[in-house]
């Protein structure tokens, strides 16, 4: 047999076991940009660079019908979620969020975050130990639900803020973190059906175009009105992957922590500095570790193929530590995007391409935004750090500080 079709072993128990580890080193002991493999019993083929994050998002290679495993829609993003959608469809449903990240709400948002902050932080200095992770996740609860439009007599923010990381947590694992983030999404689901139910029957006023209002009305092209479940899916995915800044909030401290010369210019308001920081975090710790979509027909990149119905995966964790690209891919150096910005298919830990017609994820400025306005909040903050484990294990998808950074003798600015 031609060594090219030889079957492969299927790699998803090492998949589990290594961790972010796993499609990089292989890659590396490969070609270094693409690799050949095999997972959740299709064959797959893996590629790496801009030029390969064009043909991961070209819709004629690949189809995200289908692609995404049930565990990870029973999770993170939901049965019937723009994310599993393709072509007129997806770009339908896309324009429900769009609208939602122009860079007036954007900024309307994180000014409901950092109110939510700043409330918060006045009740740290009197307790022994925050964990910062924790409160970050209940902070940006706090604001995304009153800029979303959700009443806070209708929604109880702390159990939402644990479901809502709970979903994040538990996607990529099996055992107890995958049952509770099935149970917390369920939960949510049920809750946030509700709600939309009560808007669309006038027992419950939804602020003019807010989130809650726009996610109620939505109409899909061809099937209308959005049923409760979806509309429910589509609301809390506005809501978790803004509460999902929680993990580069703890990563931010992690960094501050490590590298304290950084903590300077962003306590002197430098917006550009703050925004190289939140981009040089995305970059430098670990969240996505991959992306995959189901091949339309037979691809080949670079002279390695997978045929149709296969998995097409696009290395992110490789790519944002690819040293051609970076250069110094293991130093933690903001400056490196005051240099020059990123390129859209250069820094991908939230997709590449297009969010405005591709799979893109739309929220990306939000993440931002967020992360940088938290990031100068945190840097005027003054408190300790006491011993705790401050590992960032590789092997845990999403990873994240052990102890999620707890501080203690909090003093506000």
């Amino acid at each position: 047999m031609d060594a090219h079709r030889r079957p492969l072993m299927d790699h998803t128990p090492a998949l589990l076991v290594e961790g972010y580890a796993w499609l990089p080193d292989r890659m590396r002991r490969s070609t270094g940009s693409v690799l050949r493999t095999r997972l959740l019993g299709r064959p797959a083929l893996a590629v790496r660079g801009p030029e390969a994050v064009r043909f991961f998002y070209d819709e004629s290679h690949v189809h995200r019908h289908g692609a995404v495993p049930a565990p990870v829609l029973d999770t993170l993003f939901g049965q019937g979620a723009v994310h599993t959608l393709d072509g007129a469809a997806h770009r339908t449903r896309k324009e429900l969020f769009l609208p939602l990240l122009e860079a007036d709400r954007v900024a309307r948002l994180t000014d409901h975050v950092t109110t939510a902050w700043d409330d918060a932080v006045r009740t740290w200095s009197g307790r022994d130990r925050v964990v910062l992770f924790d409160e970050a996740a209940h902070v940006l609860t706090r604001g995304v639900c009153d800029w979303a439009g959700l009443p806070s007599r209708a929604v109880d923010t702390q159990t939402l803020a644990a479901d809502l990381v709970a979903m994040v947590d538990g996607f990529a694992t099996p055992g107890p973190r995958h049952l509770r983030a099935r149970r917390a999404r369920a939960r949510q689901e049920t809750r946030m059906a509700g709600l939309i139910d009560e808007v669309r029957a006038g027992d419950l006023a939804a602020p003019a175009d807010s989130v809650l209002e726009r996610v109620a009305r939505h109409h899909d092209a061809e099937q209308g009105p959005l049923d409760p479940r979806t509309a429910a899916v589509e609301l809390l995915n506005v809501l978790r992957p803004t509460v999902a800044v929680s993990w580069f909030v703890a990563f931010a401290a992690h960094a501050l922590h490590r590298w304290p010369a950084h903590r300077e210019r962003l306590r002197a308001g430098d917006d550009a500095f703050a925004t190289a920081f939140a981009h040089e975090v995305r970059r430098f710790y670990p969240f996505a570790p991959f992306l995959g979509g189901r091949t339309v027909r037979e691809l080949t990149w670079h002279g390695e193929s997978v045929p149709a119905g296969g998995i097409l995966l696009l290395d992110v964790y490789g790519q944002n530590h690819d040293e051609e690209l970076w250069g110094d891919p293991y130093a933690f150096r903001p400056e490196r995007f005051l240099e020059r910005p990123p390129g859209p298919d250069e820094l991908i830990p939230q997709g590449g391409g297009d969010p405005a017609d591709g799979h893109r994820c739309p929220g990306e400025r939000v993440t931002v935004g967020l992360l940088a306005s938290l990031a100068v909040r945190l840097a005027r903050l003054e408190y300790t750090v006491p011993e705790q484990d401050l590992r960032i294990p590789l092997r845990r998808i999403p990873t994240r500080p052990r102890s999620g950074f707890a501080v203690t003798a909090v003093r506000a600015p």
